[in-house]
């Protein structure tokens, strides 16, 4: 028996261990389905990307076929394990822009406008350029800024947006989005800064804090539409955990409406489909998905200076690998997603509507297209900041250790398509400027014959993917299709939250991790407070 218990050891869940657990009074428990084990691809923040080829620490869940994205499926990767997708992502640190949070409260959550969450994002950090308006000093995420770019690609793309008119920008969280430079990480001397670094393993000498990993949630124990602790799977073994304050589902956007779902929260008739007792009909369980979608333009280069695994380029791999074993200095102590920024598709828009991530690599498919990875070229990732198209995640069938059903339904909406076609032609732009001349060769992707709007849509449709921010599944508002409310609590059954990026109603206009964060903070003030045990 614990006071509570939190379904997942993510970016949110990993939040509220300890939080909850601080108070030596709550008797805390997280389960978490992947392992408690790291590894050198977690800490080594250059070595993100095999990830993409790693089932250990990764869900890896794949999407149905969407009609926008000329009917292809998307690979999904979640984090699996301690840490979530804190520790598998880029650690890029940014959080979208005021009128984001603003447009939460406007639906009908009060209490997660920009003015309330801000402070909530500065008790998280610990910025290492020190407080101030926007930033926190002292809390327990590490922030951190590039200390150098280490590829001629990087400071290229910098100066060429430059001369195309887009300011230079090393800031991104001060609610003056547009520009181009280097992003802020949760890195901290070399090493991944993510939840599990921060957040998990500082709390796990708590003799409050029990934490079961390799632990299967399969269904939430409700009783008299009260939940009262959690089925799960370890070893082959069905075990129960209960909880005399509340259970809470950290889960992720794919897993957590699953679990709601397999314990017969969710659309009745979806539920009966399957033979699941239907214990409170929710209709809005699962809907509302919302993704970052993204294209690349992708160009070779004339010359040799970014990152490839060439045979000529295996010398300097080699010496940068000796760098960072020796002192953990060089470019794996980073993310080679240091550059990139906001733009806005046309002089009619107020607020950036697409983000950029740029890479001095030839990249495609997730990174799986190791062929390449061989040659020389840079890679600019553009997404839609704030998208229309709406997706869904459903039940497979009844069994938990299957995986979710997921819609995406990317560029459903014409509006997504339009935006992307502007921002192919904004970076052709920049990509055309000066500084490149010596540089640019073939346009990989969309191509040279593609020029008119109508041949770059179609290519977009043909290569479109997203950024892996998926959010929305069990929204937070308080019409029909509202999962939550603005406490984060279920609808329907007492004792019951989710917490995670599922709820929020909208997506940012950011990537999604330090918002997770600042919503575990948040939850876990507002639980405490609930049990006035703060």
């Amino acid at each position: 028996m614990f006071d509570y218990i939190i379904v997942g050891g993510g970016s949110a869940g990993g939040v509220l261990a300890n939080r909850l657990s601080e108070n030596v009074n709550n008797k805390v428990c997280l389960i978490e389905a992947g392992s408690a084990d790291s590894s050198i691809f977690v800490s080594t923040p250059g070595a993100f990307g095999a990830h993409m080829y790693m089932r250990k620490f990764n869900w890896a869940f794949n999407s149905q076929p969407d009609a926008g994205t000329s009917s292809r499926g998307q690979f999904c990767p979640r984090g699996k394990g301690l840490g979530g997708s804190s520790s598998i992502n880029a650690m890029v640190y940014t959080r979208g822009h005021s009128s984001d949070y603003d447009h939460w409260a406007a639906l009908g959550n009060p209490g997660w406008g920009f003015k309330d969450v801000l402070p909530i994002f500065k008790k998280s950090e610990d910025n290492e350029n020190g407080a101030n308006e926007y930033h926190g000093e002292g809390g327990l995420l590490s922030v951190s800024s590039v200390d150098r770019n280490y590829y001629k690609l990087e400071d290229m793309f910098i100066t060429a947006a430059q001369e195309a008119g887009v300011p230079f920008r090393n800031e991104f969280n001060d609610n003056e989005l547009e520009g181009i430079g280097n992003y802020q990480f949760t890195i901290k001397n070399g090493q991944r800064a993510g939840v599990r670094k921060c957040f998990i393993e500082p709390a796990l000498q708590r003799k409050n804090l029990t934490v079961i990993t390799e632990a299967h949630a399969s269904k939430i124990l409700i009783k008299n539409k009260k939940a009262v602790g959690v089925q799960y799977q370890q070893q082959g073994e069905l075990k129960e955990a209960f909880a005399s304050q509340e259970v809470i589902v950290s889960g992720g956007t794919f897993n957590s409406p699953q679990l709601l779902m397999l314990s017969g929260i969710g659309d009745k008739d979806e539920l009966e489909k399957f033979g699941i007792e239907c214990v409170h009909d929710l209709k809005g369980v699962g809907k509302n998905l919302q993704e970052h979608p993204t294209v690349s333009v992708v160009c070779s280069s004339l010359k040799k200076d970014g990152f490839s695994l060439s045979p000529g380029a295996l010398a300097t791999r080699t010496k940068e690998l000796i760098q960072f074993a020796l002192g953990k200095k060089g470019p794996l102590r980073h993310s080679i997603t240091r550059v990139g920024g906001y733009l806005k598709s046309s002089n009619d828009v107020e607020v950036p509507d697409v983000q950029v991530h740029y890479v001095p690599i030839l990249f495609d498919d997730h990174g799986r297209n190791l062929d390449l990875f061989f040659q020389h070229g840079f890679t600019a990732e553009l997404n839609v900041c704030r998208p229309k198209s709406i997706g869904q995640v459903t039940l497979r069938n009844a069994n938990p250790a299957s995986d979710p059903l997921i819609q995406l339904n990317l560029l459903d909406d014409p509006y997504d398509i339009d935006v992307l076609v502007k921002a192919v032609r904004k970076v052709r732009e920049i990509f055309n400027m000066p500084a490149y001349s010596q540089h640019k060769g073939e346009e990989l992707f969309p191509g040279k014959d593609c020029q008119t709007n109508e041949e770059i849509a179609q290519a977009i449709r043909d290569k479109a993917s997203h950024v892996y921010h998926p959010v929305g599944t069990c929204k937070m508002g308080n019409d029909d299709m509202a999962v939550v409310d603005a406490s984060l609590k279920v609808y329907g059954i007492e004792s019951l939250r989710v917490v995670d990026a599922s709820i929020m109603p909208s997506l940012i206009s950011a990537n999604t991790n330090a918002p997770t964060i600042m919503i575990g903070e948040k939850a876990a003030e507002m639980i405490l407070a609930d049990s006035n045990n703060i």
